[in-house]
Order: C-alpha cells, then sequence, then structure tokens
C-alpha cells in the first residue's frame, strides 16, 4: 500500500488520505526523496526496489530530484482539512513542498525610499505657490430660510 500511495505522489505531486495513512507515507517517501538527490545507478536502482514503478522512478529523478536539491529535508507537507463523512476518520492531504505554487515563498522587492528633511521642505515650497495661483472658487450665498 505504501509502495502505491508514494508512486501516485511522486506522479501527481498531492493525493488525499487519511491522517494515519499520510503519517505513514511521509516516513516511507521522505528517505527515497533523499536518496534521489544523487543520480547514480545504484541510487536508481535502491528507490527502483521500493517503488516497482519505473515511470514514478524516471519521474523522480528528472522532475523531481532537481527541485528538492538544496532543500536539507521536509520534502512533503501534511494538511489536514477535516473528517471523512461515513466512518469520521481525520483526511488529509500529503503534498511535495516545492511543487506547491500557491504556498511558494516569493521574494519580494524591498524598495525603500529615504526621504530627509531637505526634500520635503523643498517639495512643499514649490507647491506652496502653485496652490496660491489656483482660481479661488467663489460660494454662492445661502438662501436665508422662509419664515
Amino acid at each position: 500500500m505504501l509502495s502505491n500511495m508514494a508512486v501516485s505522489l511522486i506522479m501527481h505531486k498531492r493525493i488525499t488520505t487519511t491522517l494515519a495513512k499520510a503519517k505513514a507515507l511521509k516516513k516511507f517517501v521522505e528517505p527515497l526523496l533523499t536518496k534521489a538527490k544523487q543520480d547514480t545507478t545504484n541510487a536508481r536502482r535502491v528507490v527502483f526496489s521500493h517503488l516497482q514503478n519505473k515511470f514514478a522512478v524516471t519521474e523522480l529523478f528528472q522532475v523531481i530530484s532537481p527541485k528538492i536539491a538544496d532543500r536539507p529535508g521536509g520534502y512533503t507537507r501534511i494538511i489536514k482539512t477535516g473528517f471523512r463523512q461515513g466512518d469520521m476518520a481525520p483526511v488529509c492531504f500529503i503534498e511535495l513542498v516545492d511543487f506547491d505554487e500557491n504556498m511558494a515563498k516569493t521574494q519580494k522587492k524591498a524598495t525603500r525610499t529615504r526621504r530627509s528633511r531637505k526634500s520635503n521642505a523643498a517639495a512643499t515650497a514649490t507647491e506652496a505657490p502653485a496652490a496660491a495661483e489656483a482660481p479661488v472658487a467663489e460660494e454662492a450665498p445661502a438662501e436665508a430660510p422662509a419664515e
């Protein structure tokens, strides 16, 4: 069962299952992902002996291992989604961390604007005469209330 679930996780990058199975799968698949970091013949044979699926092994070594190459561990994430309707078993989904676009950290460019008192004073001085030259709108006198 763990072998089939690991193949599904590698091929689909995210699967939904019960919490107990997800925790067991995490312990099963994390060492395989660590082994896949080294693309050697021996590593491929060891991973294939656990998975028994050559398409999953190819996907693991060609697509997944370059993305997890710099990660020291923690390749999977378990997120609880609630309880199953029939037997109230806790359900979650387990996913590969580097393949979730929604939770991927994007580097935001920090733009700092430094403002000094001189530049603010010069900016307000140039805006003041412009405001003085603007035409002044006259208000119409308010009508007196009828008695």
